[in-house]
């Protein structure tokens, strides 16, 4: 008498293989996800880093218009905040006029340098969707007696992030490096 499987044996062992088979794709796939996931957050949270600090250099370099090449209002500041605050513009120490602003989701630096040179650049790649960014002043103006100072927010998300995710938010405060005097 030969030994062999009954249909209904082979019926119970093929829907356990499937069953087994199909717990292990969905794990794989939600794994994979789960990566895809992490490495855009890693993306977002690397362009948020490098553009925080990069701005925070640039800022704390800022001084006074005092020759009025940037048309900062008040006259004599160190930093006018455009664009609805969403905008920021300042000298830098080598009398070069710049802004930091959002275009089109994307965080850009304008640099007027000179009388006709400008340039318009981007701080953020098209993977980076800026979300907000705030600008609030502290002792930007020449009456006052206290250090300049910028605390800027930003919040950012990644284009191909899942709904749901959230942003990164960011929020930091810079203060002049040169000791703010009156002239």
């Amino acid at each position: 008498m030969t030994k062999a499987f009954t249909l209904i044996e082979l019926m119970v062992a093929v829907f356990i293989f499937s069953l087994i088979i199909t717990v292990v794709s969905g794990i794989f796939i939600s794994s994979l996800k789960s990566q895809r996931r992490t490495l855009t957050y890693q993306k977002v949270l690397d362009q948020t880093s490098y553009v925080l600090e990069y701005m925070s250099r640039t800022l704390r370099m800022a001084k006074k218009d005092l020759t009025g090449v940037c048309n900062i209002t008040p006259p004599k500041s160190n930093y006018e905040k455009t664009r609805a605050g969403e905008g920021l513009k300042f000298m830098n120490y080598k009398d070069e006029c710049w802004e930091f602003f959002i275009e089109n989701n994307q965080l850009k630096e304008r640099r007027k340098i000179g009388t006709f040179a400008e340039e318009t650049l981007d701080l953020t790649s098209g993977e980076l969707k800026i979300t907000a960014l705030n600008f609030n002043l502290k002792g930007e103006s020449q009456n006052d007696d206290d250090q300049p100072r910028v605390t800027f927010s930003l919040s950012a998300k990644g284009v191909n992030f899942s709904p749901g995710q959230p942003d990164i938010k960011i929020q930091t405060t810079i203060s002049q490096r040169n000791l703010d005097v009156k002239y």
